[in-house]
């Protein structure tokens, strides 16, 4: 007799926050899921086409019955909006664009009632050109006391025309831009290791990491349960500013230890840090974004005086492919076991092509990618992946509306596009726009229940069928398989935090592994295959067929089983 299972089952019960709160329990980040929000592509409150924090804050509930531990919301702050964002010139005040510290104070409060905690991304590695110590530097001149938080050096060549150094920009173009001083003359040049808008900090001068600690105090006063460290590799430079010597740099990043990126005097700011957080009761962390060339660096970042966590770039950058994955996880469980920190994983993120997308197109075409791809083959991959991460020990990042299953937008005409790499062509692709178009939340109206005033970027036609309305209780959806995953995750004992798996023999092409009493199956091959029934089927990422002990997974699917 057989008997055939559908995928994702619309769960019974929603997590109720009055229950084991993730603020009940202690070690909350060790197996905590975490939110990723896009402020300006998430909720509109206001009509004006922007996402804000009062559209954040109205939509809490939802994340809570989604099952999330804890929202991180990329920046906010006070910012001429070069880079999004990520060029802050005042790191103590919300952008109005946003709302302002009122609306934040309001969105910590209502997370904290609902359970939820808040991480808020930190930019320590540079500045906005309009930060008022930089607009100081240049007013003053050569000389100022104030070109020595940043990196101001004469130029090389007769007439000092040449940049310092040979470094390129992670945007394109040289990493260093030359100023006019106050007399009209052509004078010093400054390092950015992004656009010219973000000049770096100079973490060599004290005041830098005075300025910053001071911050850190002024948000964990307010309330956040922590901070996502941005370019966190990238603070420390080498001494000297040595050249590089490369003319093809950008094809460096991440397979080598960089002059400007993963210094190992960059541990002695975050022990510094680290000081400051620990003032603090409640369980605080910081999150690391270090891109470094192996997981065994990464894990420098997070041993115990220093970070929590550290994204896990490696395994985002995995193709869909037993063996690879295998070895990705392997190698992060060993590499953070040493250092006592928990592993993290995750799939998409606002910089990167979304995994619905990148698991369409052939391997090799990296995280960013121009077409759109097998829309269906990429769906069903990113479900099973999805599944996979989060039956992996330690903790998972979701970035919003991959529970949706939402693709890249591909398509964006040109003249939409806001991405600064884009217009720097000897960059990156600068096709990150795609993953940043604002997410549907009913199947009708002028941008699908973002806001009232359409969206900042266009939203495809059809996007309300990938929207929440459109997927809420309807079983099988990328909705409910996300809802149930994340329910069984909380309730199950033997999933969530720990550092190891035990692998299980399976056919090639699939990952088969076991934790206490829940066995996680994944097909990451393009046909059927036939496993054991290790015991009662949880949650499917697509139908199989069980029958006289064993199961027929299909291809690109992930199988939960609880084994008593």
């Amino acid at each position: 007799m057989s008997q055939q299972y559908s995928a994702a089952p619309a769960p019974t019960t929603r997590p109720d926050p009055a229950v084991a709160t993730v603020a009940q329990r202690g070690d909350w980040w060790r197996d905590a899921v975490i939110y990723q929000v896009y402020p300006r592509s998430f909720a509109d409150s206001n009509g004006d086409g922007m996402g804000d924090l009062e559209g954040v804050r109205s939509r809490l509930p939802y994340l809570r019955d989604l099952g999330v531990d804890a929202v991180w919301l990329s920046p906010f702050y006070a910012s001429p909006q070069a880079d999004a964002g990520y060029d802050v010139a005042d790191y103590r005040a919300v952008d109005p664009m946003f709302g302002n510290l009122l609306d934040a104070d309001a969105l910590i409060r209502d997370a904290h009632e609902l359970g939820l905690r808040i991480i808020v991304d930190l930019v320590p590695n540079h500045s906005s050109d309009q930060h008022e110590w930089f607009k100081r530097a240049l007013a003053e001149g050569p000389g100022s006391p104030l070109r020595e938080r940043y990196h101001f050096r004469p130029g090389k060549g007769t007439d000092g025309e040449l940049p310092p150094n040979d470094w390129e920009s992670i945007f394109g173009g040289p990493a260093w831009t030359r100023v006019t001083e106050p007399d009209g003359t052509p004078g010093e040049w400054y390092l950015h290791l992004f656009a010219p808008e973000q000049p770096d900090f100079n973490w060599e001068h004290p005041a830098v990491g005075d300025e910053f600690r001071s911050i850190l105090r002024f948000w964990l006063d307010i309330g956040v349960d922590g901070f996502r460290i941005d370019v966190a590799h990238g603070l420390v430079k080498a001494e000297g500013l040595p050249d590089l010597g490369s003319h093809d740099q950008l094809k460096l990043l991440g397979n080598d230890v960089m002059p400007f990126f993963d210094q190992d005097g960059v541990h002695e700011v975050y022990r510094q840090w680290r000081l400051v957080l620990d003032e603090y009761a409640g369980e605080r962390i910081f999150v690391a974004e270090a891109w470094t060339p192996t997981v065994e660096r990464t894990a420098n970042y997070v041993r115990p005086d220093e970070l929590h966590q550290a994204f896990n770039f490696q395994y985002l950058a995995t193709e869909w492919d037993a063996k690879e994955l295998r070895q990705v996880v392997d190698r992060t469980l060993e590499a953070m076991r040493p250092v006592g920190a928990p592993a993290t994983w995750v799939l998409s993120n606002h910089d990167v092509t979304r995994h619905a997308t990148r698991f369409a197109n052939p391997p090799g075409l990296g995280t960013q990618i121009r077409t759109a791809g097998d829309r269906a083959l990429g769906l069903r991959r990113a479900r099973a992946a999805s599944l996979l991460m989060l039956a992996l020990p330690g903790s998972a990042y979701v970035y919003q509306g991959e529970e949706l299953g939402l693709p890249d937008v591909v398509d964006l005409p040109d003249e939409v596009r806001q991405d600064p790499a884009y217009f720097r062509g000897a960059g990156q692709d600068g096709f990150r726009d795609g993953c940043r178009v604002p997410i549907p939340w009913t199947r009708e109206g002028s941008s699908y229940g973002f806001g009232a005033g359409g969206s900042w970027l266009p939203q495809p036609e059809g996007w309300g069928e990938l929207s929440i309305e459109a997927q809420q209780g309807v079983p099988g959806s990328t909705l409910e398989l996300y809802r149930s995953a994340l329910a069984l995750r909380r309730s199950l004992p033997d999933l969530g935090a720990g550092d190891s798996v035990e692998w299980l023999r399976a056919p090639e092409g699939v990952l088969a592994f076991r934790r206490g009493e829940f066995v996680c199956v994944a097909n990451t091959s393009g046909e059927a295959v036939t496993t054991p029934a290790y015991g009662r089927v949880l949650l499917a990422s697509g139908e199989l067929t069980e029958a006289d002990g064993e199961a027929k997974v299909p291809a690109d699917t992930t199988v939960w089983f609880a084994t008593v």
